[in-house]
């Protein structure tokens, strides 16, 4: 028996190379002579370059950036020197990971050090660079990103703005480098959000990140505007497009200041670790990750598996710590355990995974 484990992480306790962990030494304690084969699954935010340097054995590169409030960290990417590609995630240099709570300021927080990340990675050669929207503390459109990279934006009377974000109210032209020469650059999301509107990177995601009521007006303004002047900028505009929304509006800075595609984080890394043929080969496929709920559906890692084992005719089951009845939820796999952990941040999650993947391979002796 050939069984393929593709998890998610379980978010605030395992990551998706320790939950597969954790899954495939149950079931080899139920089936000792089975065939495992563990990936793990990201869906564009953390873990994504993680899951790619897996899969491909990449390496890591350390490089310096600056964090979101501006202070100079340690940061990495995942490398891979055969493609010549290089998988960021945002949130090493400008996510919410790096901050305690009462840090939270998406008015000075920027996204300037993923902007740093990027030209490291071109720098070393990458012909691609993959950048994981996700986590962010930033509510900038990609304004500080922008900043790293050369462009410069200026107010009246030819003043360099450059923070906080509200700076961008008096935005009245964009410069670009003369010298910009970047790889093609994919950004990787789960979400879809605009960059404006009720929708939006602001309206939706700036609460999480600590604006005020006050705040999000005015940050909402600010991003407006730093919209018209792209468009009249760059003759492009993509306030509207799909995912734009994404880490803030880094979406949007990397659409507009670095000409980047977007793309679904799962669609992203299921490309690059090749899980479509790893489930051909498999007879079962294990999936799972810490709730399972009607965001699942909306592109997270979990339901594409499902959906490509259903295309191949395979066998798929979840463990997830938690999992809601609403329609369509469970419908995806053949059975849905749950870790019927009582506490929220699954603390005895490994010893749980580990004994509910044991209990669900007995069924298939």
């Amino acid at each position: 028996m050939r069984l393929l484990i593709a998890p998610d992480k379980f978010k605030g306790s395992l990551g998706a190379a320790e939950v597969g962990a954790a899954i495939a030494a149950g079931v080899q304690a139920a089936l000792p002579g089975a065939q495992i084969e563990v990936v793990a699954l990201a869906d564009g935010g953390e873990g994504t370059a993680d899951a790619i340097c897996r899969a491909r054995g990449g390496e890591w590169i350390a490089c310096a950036a600056h964090d979101a409030l501006g202070r100079e960290v340690p940061t990495r990417f995942a490398w891979l020197a055969s493609s010549r590609l290089a998988v960021i995630e945002m949130s090493a240099a400008a996510g919410m990971q790096g901050l305690s709570p009462n840090e939270l300021d998406p008015f000075h927080a920027s996204t300037f050090g993923v902007g740093e990340m990027i030209r490291a990675a071109a720098a070393r050669g990458a012909t691609e660079i993959i950048v994981g929207l996700g986590g962010s503390a930033t509510n900038d459109g990609g304004f500080g990103l922008a900043r790293a990279l050369g462009f410069r934006f200026l107010g009246k009377d030819d003043r360099l703005l450059t923070s906080p974000v509200s700076a961008l109210l008096a935005l009245s032209r964009i410069d670009p480098p003369d010298d910009l020469s970047l790889p093609r650059i994919t950004a990787a999301c789960d979400v879809r959000n605009p960059l404006l509107g009720p929708e939006g990177a602001t309206r939706v995601f700036g609460p999480q990140k600590g604006a005020t009521p006050e705040q999000l007006e005015i940050l909402e303004r600010a991003l407006t505007r730093l919209a018209e002047v792209a468009a009249l900028t760059f003759a492009s505009d993509h306030r509207e497009t799909p995912g734009a929304g994404a880490a803030g509006g880094l979406g949007f800075g990397l659409l507009t200041f670095c000409r980047a595609a977007i793309r679904s984080g799962f669609e992203v890394v299921a490309e690059a670790i090749e899980l479509r043929a790893k489930i051909e080969r498999a007879d079962i496929v294990i999936t799972g990750e810490g709730k399972l709920d009607r965001q699942t559906l909306a592109g997270k890692g979990p339901a594409g598996v499902a959906r490509i084992a259903r295309e191949l005719q395979k066998s798929v089951f979840a463990i997830v710590g938690q999992a809601t009845r609403e329609a369509g939820v469970r419908q995806l796999f053949d059975a849905v355990v749950t870790l019927d952990d009582k506490s929220p941040d699954h603390r005895n999650a490994a010893h749980l995974l580990e004994t509910r993947a044991r209990e669900l391979a007995l069924r298939w002796r």
